[in-house]
């Protein structure tokens, strides 16, 4: 990790501190545990508390891999930014990178999960969804304040993951305009996305360039 990330964080969220929120030029991802729902009803708690942990802990490690930020975990679901605090301007392409980091760490996991409770590995994956731009970052609440990343970006990256299949990792126009090189698995479909009114191109899960 770079020795100078705590001094970048002190410096970003002490400006936050003083502006409540500023605008950040970032890209979003969120992150969901297909399946855990369903092995409420079959797994024992503390199976579902190991499942959890080890999906967080793929999370984690991806996000942090990249200089991304772990935002939020949201029940079986993370909320991750890039480009902030930490900065770089190719946060697009390592959004992407991480997401298949977690996409490939998540398989390993979850085979050697299934195995060891009985499970077919098939019913266990993880959905992403990615947007880039401009948002609002910053404590947002009064009786509750909460440090996050708001706007239309965080809206569409959440609505990009609801909409990808297990296993899949689904971007906007805006990620794919800025990550140009990486060789698109297609040249992306037109998705009709809840609360969004106009239909939103996505692309599904890149390949790397080889």
């Amino acid at each position: 990790m770079n020795p100078n990330t705590c001094t970048f964080c002190e410096l970003a969220f002490t400006t936050i501190m003083r502006a409540r929120n500023v605008d950040i030029d970032a890209t979003v991802m969120f992150a969901d545990l297909r399946g855990y729902t369903g092995l409420t009803e079959t797994l024992p708690p503390q199976a579902m508390s190991e499942l959890l942990d080890t999906f967080y802990d793929a999370c984690g490690d991806a996000i942090w891999s990249q200089d991304g930020l772990l935002n939020k975990t949201i029940g079986d679901a993370v909320m991750a930014v890039f480009n902030f605090p930490v900065r770089h301007a190719d946060h697009a392409a390592r959004a992407v990178a991480s997401a298949r980091l977690l996409q490939e760490d998540c398989r390993s996991r979850f085979a050697e999960f299934s195995r060891a409770h009985g499970l077919d590995a098939r019913s266990l994956g993880v959905g992403i969804g990615i947007d880039s731009g401009i948002m609002k970052f910053g404590e947002f609440g009064r009786s509750h304040r909460d440090l996050t990343a708001i706007g239309t970006v965080v809206n569409v990256a959440a609505r990009a993951q609801s909409a990808a299949a297990s296993g899949a990792i689904l971007v906007t126009q805006r990620v794919h305009d800025r990550t140009p090189a990486i060789a698109w698995k297609d040249a992306g479909r037109d998705y009709v996305l809840k609360g969004i009114e106009a239909p939103v191109r996505l692309y599904a899960t890149p390949e790397l360039v080889h």
